[in-house]
This record gives structure tokens, sequence and C-alpha cells, in this order.
């Protein structure tokens, strides 16, 4: 079963409009259906031309939309696949008919040069709000082929992203249809999942991902953080299991070590110690010596399973090792991460005990960086965020948060 809004989207090829827009919450059936309808459309209209498929990068591009696509029956009944892992192509037959898809990853500024050059009958951008325009450019510029679509998909962001003014806004300019998806599109999603990502999300992830608002990132990072039912008052609760540390590194900037264990029987993360030296503060720069000899201290024995920390603290990870401790490199995905903390906070599975002081106080001064905002870019101020990088770094280096995953084809398009 399908809704009337993702009707539309099978519609749209046989339209006279030159681009599809689908914005909106999350898990509300944009993408899926996108797939679906651009691989049709393209398999009736055109034979030996080649296409793109986009994402972030090519890994969730191949994740998200190829490696479900080829595994769904309908796609497997109707076509002949064969996806080409080597060279990111999936080559889609159907009779005399065979056209590529080519996957392609849309990371940063440089990522313009890997499509620079090709002749495309159409495109498909997922997460377009988080590729550079730069990218997008190029891949629409790609498209020269007579009849050629370009697809986008994204969940929202500020309101000054430059796709939201440049293209949401000025749709009519595009010959573009815009359809803007809330949870409630998606009749595959029961009300018990619905109700999972409203949990889920909090703040401006909340208003982004669940309402599918276009809003600003402004004032604290995490409004929601109480020192009433996040900061435990008396003695540590029972805990389990191992223990971690999560590092952010700093030579002149602080450098901090957080130790982390479960609490029995339950789903909340107590931090239950804290290592915090500046040497600006201090006027004395350490050793990474030195400061591993702080980390031995805190710990008094203690043997963590890992010390989660920045990929690129390569020189404090080379003398970690050399005490005998294991080193894993920290997920540093900022805005994920970011998203996943709020949702770990607004369940109640983060607390940290009263010695955990600048930790503490940090929660209360990391704000969003409203010129990085204000020029559609969402971004924490580099300010009093050292305990903020190491709370992140083990929230989505473990993944802590494990929301519900959505099987798009099969409700859809299914058997």
């Amino acid at each position: 079963m399908i809704s009337a809004k993702q009707k539309k989207i099978l519609a749209f090829s046989y339209s006279q409009y030159d681009a599809l827009i689908c914005d909106g919450a999350v898990r509300s059936g944009k993408t899926s259906l996108m797939v679906v309808a651009f691989i049709d459309w393209a398999m009736r209209e055109f034979s030996g031309q080649r296409f793109g498929i986009c994402g972030k990068t090519v890994k969730s591009a191949t994740e998200n939309m190829i490696t479900p696509y080829i595994a769904m029956y309908y796609a497997k009944k109707r076509y002949t696949l064969r996806w080409r892992s080597s060279k990111q192509i999936l080559e889609v037959r159907r009779g005399p008919r065979v056209n590529y898809f080519e996957v392609f990853g849309g990371r940063d500024e440089s990522s313009f040069a890997l499509i620079q050059g090709r002749t495309l009958a159409g495109v498909l951008l997922d997460e377009v709000v988080l590729m550079p325009e730069s990218f997008v450019n190029q891949a629409l510029a790609r498209c020269s082929v007579e009849g050629s679509k370009a697809w986008f998909s994204c969940n929202p962001g500020p309101p000054s992203h430059w796709f939201k003014e440049n293209w949401i806004d000025k749709r009519e300019e595009h010959n573009a249809l815009r359809l803007h998806f809330i949870l409630d599109d998606n009749p595959s999603l029961s009300e018990k999942k619905k109700e999972q990502y409203r949990r889920d999300f909090t703040g401006v992830f909340y208003d982004r991902y669940v309402l599918g608002l276009w809003v600003a990132a402004e004032g604290l990072v995490y409004p929601m953080f109480s020192e009433k039912r996040h900061v435990i008052k008396g003695d540590a609760p029972p805990t389990e299991g191992e223990y971690y540390v999560s590092s952010d590194y700093g030579i002149q900037n602080p450098n901090v070590f957080l130790l982390w264990r479960k609490e029995y029987g339950t789903s909340r993360w107590i931090c239950l110690k804290e290592d915090y030296y500046s040497g600006r503060e201090e006027k004395h720069q350490l050793t990474d010596s030195q400061l591993v000899d702080r980390l031995d201290a805190m710990l008094d024995g203690i043997k963590p399973r890992w010390v989660i920390i920045d990929p690129s603290a390569t020189s404090i990870k080379a003398e970690l090792r050399r005490r005998g401790y294991r080193t894993r490199n920290a997920d540093n995905s900022v805005l994920d991460g970011i998203s996943d903390v709020c949702s770990m906070l607004g369940a109640g599975n983060l607390a940290f005990m009263p010695c955990c002081e600048n930790t503490i106080a940090e929660f209360g001064s990391y704000m969003w960086d409203n010129k990085a905002v204000n020029a559609g870019v969402d971004a924490p101020l580099k300010e009093n965020d050292h305990c903020m990088d190491a709370t992140r770094y083990l929230v989505k280096t473990l993944h802590l948060v494990r929301r519900a995953n959505e099987k798009p084809y099969q409700s859809v398009l299914g058997r």
C-alpha cells in the first residue's frame, strides 16, 4: 500500500516538470519510492544512457539505495540487474534496453571533479542538503541528454541553506514539483514506530526530522540538559559491563578523558570520572606521556575496553598503545553525533557524576554558531566543546542510539 503523496512520486516521470523535490520528515517514504520511479522512468524513456545516483558518500548511496533496490522482488522480477561494485555502476536490462546507473558521493567541495566530464540523461541526488552546491551544480550540468530530469530528496536543514533558497523557494523558475512529506505519508510505518521517532529526536532535530520543518539551529546545542535530571547526587549507582574511555586530545587546548560504564539493569550510561587539563590555562604544556600518566591516575587500575579518541590524534594513540591501552578511532560525524547525544539526553540515558565539573559546565555554554547557521550551515561554536566532543565520541562510536530501520521497498512494492 502506498499513500497519495507517494503516488505523486510515481506520477512525476509522466509530467512536464523538469525536476522533483521531495523534502520533509525522516522515514516518510521519500527515497524508497524515488529510486523505484527513477529507474522505471529511465528504462521507459532511454536506452544506452548513463545516469547518476548520488549520496553524501558512495557508501551511503550504495547502502541506502542500490543494495535495497537490487534485493527487491519488484526490481528482480522486472529487470536483469548487474551491480559492478568495483566501478560503482548498476547495469539494468529489460529486453533490448540497457542503461547504466553510476554511483557518486558529494562529500565536499572537491567532489565535483568526480562527476565532471560525464554525460547523463538524469540524476538522483539523495541527502542533497548534505552536499556542497558545487557538486550539485556539476551533476546538473552533466544532464545534457534531451528529456533529462533531476530528482532531489532531503531532510530539512536551516532555512538559509542554499538548496532551500535556490531550489525550493524558486521551484517555479526551475519548473520543479515539490512534494513535502511528514511521517503520516508513509503508510508502512505503524503508530508505534512513529512514536519511537518522536521520542528519538529532540530540539531542532525533532522540528526537522519529525515535523519536517526548515528551522534554524539556535542557542544552546543541548537545551534539554538539566543538572536535576542528568547529574547524579550522592554515590554512583551500580554499573555493569566493560568500562570505556572517550577522549578529546589537546596540547594547548584542553585534553579530556572521560570514564564511562553502563548502569546496572538500565540503558543509562554514567560518566564516572573526568580528567581535564588545559595547557593554555595552566600555562604549561604536557607531553603525551604525561597526559597518559594522568589517565593512569584517573583509572586507578581500571582496564577499559577501548580508549575512543579523535582519529587525528596519532601521537597520543601511539603512547596509549605503548602503555597497553587499546584505542579506537572515534566516529567524528558532528551533526549525527549531536543528534544522537540529544536523543540520549532526552531519553534520560546519559548521566554524570558531580566530579565531572567541566563536562557539566560545558553543557551550559555549548552554542550553535549563528554566523555559520545564517550562511546555511549547521555548526556548533568551536568553544567550550572539548568535553562535548568526548561525550559525542562515545555515543556515536558505540552506536548507543539505534534508531528503528525502515524496510522501504518490501512494504511499497514487495511480493
